[in-house]
C-alpha cells in the first residue's frame, strides 16, 4: 500500500521551486551545486508546508523535463533528500516527502501557563485575552436571575437549552440563512464540537483533510481520535485557500471529513473570499466529504472597512455538506466555555444521541449568561470592546516586532489574534526552546503542521499591548541571538534550520 496521501505534479512543483527568493547556501555565498540548490529547496517547501509532508513528488525525468535541468541532477537531489530523511521511496509506489525521524513532531496542543507563572513569562503560546468587562459580570447576573426554573429540573439538556439553540438558530436566519432550532446542538466550546463531530463521522484510521498550516489543539484532537490527516497547503501571505490543491486532495484521497477555518484562520489570518467559499462547498459536495467549517474567529474583523463574505453555510443552507461550528470562547472569552454546531436535523439528532457516552450537556449557567448577552444587544457591545484590544495588541506587537526582528517576514491581518512569521531561517523549535530561556513562550510552527511542517515559522497572538508587546520582542530577539550562538538547542531540539 502507498505511504503517500497526495500529489504533487512537476509543473506544480518546478513553479514553487522557481518562487523561492535565491539565498546563498554556501561558505562566502558560493552557489552550491545544482543537485544541492534542489534538494535545499524541495527540503525548505517542506518545512515551510508548502509541499504537505506524505506528498509524492513526481519521477525524476518529469520533474527534469519541467525544471530543464538533467536527469542526474534530479536523482542526486532525490538521494540527498533520502539521506537527509526528507524523501523516502519505494519501488513501485514512487518518492515521497518525509521528516527525518531525529525531528520532534508536534505531539499536543497549546496548553495556557498557569496564572501563578506569568509574573515572569511572557505568554504568546495561547490566543486569548482576559475577559470584556463589565459585560462578564453582567451576563452572568443576568443569567442567575433567569436560573430558578432551570434549577427545579434534572439539568441535562444534551441538544442544548431550547431558549439559547433558538437565539442561536435566530441569528443565523437574521445572516439569510433560514435555521431551525432542530439544526442546532450547543456544545462545551468549539473543541467539544468538533470532537464530537470526529467521532461520529471520523472513525480511526479515516483521512481528515486540513488546511496547512492549521490551529494546532484541532491538529491534535484529530490524531487522538485516530485519524490520517491530509494536509492541503494555504496560498502565500492572505490569499487564503488554494482551490486547486483542495480539488486535488479531495478527488485523490477522498477524505472523509475536512477542516478549514474561513474567517480570519488561526494561524494565518486569511479570510477566504466568497468564490473560494462557494468552490469549496462544491468541491466537497462532488467528492462526498463533509466540510467542518470553524466560525470562531468570524466576530473578530478588526479593520472597519472589510466587507465580510457570506458565511461558508450560506451555499449549503440545508446543512448536508457542511457543519458549522461557532463558539463564544474567541469573541467573548475563552473561560466562557460555550459552543455549538449548525448542520441537517438528522446529523443533530446523532450527534445528540452519541453525547450520551461523552460529556452529557453543556453547563446551564454558561449557557443562560450567552443567551442573555444576545438576547439584550450586550453580544455586539462586548465583541467591540474585544475587537477594540486585539486591535490595539496587532497593532503594538507588530511595531515591536519589525523594530527589533527587522528580518522576520509577516503579512498583517485584518482580523482574528494571530501573526503567522517566518523567522528568517531560525528554526522555530530552538526559537521555541530557547524563549523559554530568556522569559517569553512562543509556540513553533511545527505544531501548526502534520508531521513537523513550517520549522521555520511561530505563531505570535494579539495577547500583548504597550510595553509589554516591546518586552515580548525584545526578549525574542534575544532567544534568537541564544540560537544563533548555539547556546539556546535543548537536547530535544531538532538541528537548525537555515534557509
Amino acid at each position: 500500500m502507498a505511504q503517500w496521501t497526495s500529489t504533487v505534479g512537476a509543473a506544480q512543483l518546478a513553479r514553487q521551486l522557481r518562487s523561492q527568493q535565491a539565498r546563498p547556501t554556501g561558505p562566502g555565498g558560493r552557489k552550491p551545486p545544482a543537485y544541492r540548490a534542489l534538494a535545499d529547496g524541495v527540503r525548505l517547501l517542506v518545512l515551510e508546508g508548502r509541499v504537505p509532508v506524505a506528498a509524492r513528488l513526481p519521477a525524476e525525468r518529469e520533474l527534469a523535463l519541467a525544471l530543464s535541468v538533467s536527469r542526474t541532477t534530479v536523482a542526486a537531489a532525490y538521494e540527498a533528500l533520502r539521506a537527509e530523511g526528507f524523501l523516502e521511496s519505494r519501488r513501485g509506489a514512487g518518492s515521497w516527502t518525509a521528516v527525518p525521524a531525529g525531528n520532534p513532531l508536534p505531539a499536543r496542543g497549546l496548553e495556557p501557563l498557569p496564572p501563578e507563572s506569568l509574573g515572569s513569562m511572557i505568554d504568546l503560546g495561547c490566543a486569548a485575552l482576559p475577559a470584556p468587562e463589565p459585560w462578564l459580570t453582567r451576563a452572568v447576573q443576568g443569567a442567575l436571575e433567569e436560573l430558578p426554573p432551570y434549577a427545579h429540573t434534572h439539568g441535562d439538556y444534551p441538544a442544548g437549552l431550547p431558549a439559547l439553540r433558538r437565539m442561536i438558530a435566530d441569528r443565523y436566519s437574521a445572516l439569510g440563512i433560514p435555521t431551525m432550532p432542530e439544526q442546532i446542538m450547543v456544545t462545551t466550546g468549539a473543541m467539544g464540537a468538533i470532537d464530537a463531530i470526529c467521532h461520529l463521522f471520523a472513525g480511526r484510521g479515516e483521512r481528515i483533510a486540513v488546511e496547512s498550516p492549521s490551529y494546532a489543539n484541532i491538529l491534535q484532537l484529530m490524531r487522538e481520535t485516530g485519524a490520517r490527516l491530509v494536509p492541503v497547503a494555504m496560498q502565500e501571505g492572505l490569499g487564503g485557500w488554494d482551490m486547486n490543491r483542495w480539488r486535488q486532495v479531495l478527488r485523490d484521497a477522498a477524505p472523509r471529513l475536512a477542516y478549514v477555518v474561513a474567517d480570519f484562520h488561526n494561524p494565518t489570518g486569511a479570510l477566504a473570499d466568497e468564490q473560494q467559499r462557494r468552490d469549496l462547498v462544491e468541491a466537497a459536495r462532488s467528492a462526498g466529504t463533509v466540510l467542518v467549517v470553524d466560525e470562531t474567529m468570524n466576530e473578530l474583523r478588526l479593520d472597519a472597512d472589510i466587507d465580510m463574505p457570506r458565511r461558508v453555510c450560506a451555499f449549503d443552507p440545508a446543512g448536508s455538506t457542511v457543519l458549522t461550528v461557532g463558539s463564544a470562547s474567541k469573541a467573548f472569552w475563552a473561560g466562557m466555555r460555550i459552543g455549538w454546531v449548525r448542520a441537517a436535523p438528522d446529523v443533530i439528532r446523532s450527534l445528540v444521541a452519541a453525547r450520551a457516552y461523552a460529556d452529557m450537556g453543556t453547563p446551564v449557567l454558561e449557557q443562560l449568561a450567552i443567551n442573555w448577552l444576545m438576547g439584550t444587544g450586550g453580544w455586539e457591545q462586548a465583541v467591540e470592546v474585544r475587537r477594540s484590544q486585539a486591535r490595539e495588541n496587532r497593532d503594538a506587537l507588530v511595531t515591536a516586532v519589525r523594530r527589533e526582528l527587522p528580518d522576520w517576514e509577516f503579512t498583517v491581518p485584518r482580523g482574528g489574534l494571530t501573526l503567522w512569521v517566518r523567522t528568517g531561517g531560525i528554526s522555530g523549535s530552538r526559537l521555541a526552546v530557547a524563549g523559554e530561556r530568556v522569559g517569553v513562550r512562543v509556540p513553533s510552527g511545527p505544531r501548526f503542521g502534520v508531521d513537523g511542517a513550517f520549522e521555520g515559522y511561530v505563531r505570535l497572538p494579539f495577547t500583548v499591548s504597550g510595553p509589554v508587546a516591546d518586552e515580548a520582542a525584545v526578549r525574542l530577539a534575544a532567544a534568537v541571538d541564544l540560537v544563533r550562538s548555539g547556546a539556546g538547542a535543548g537536547a530535544d531540539a531538532p538541528r537548525s534550520f537555515v534557509a
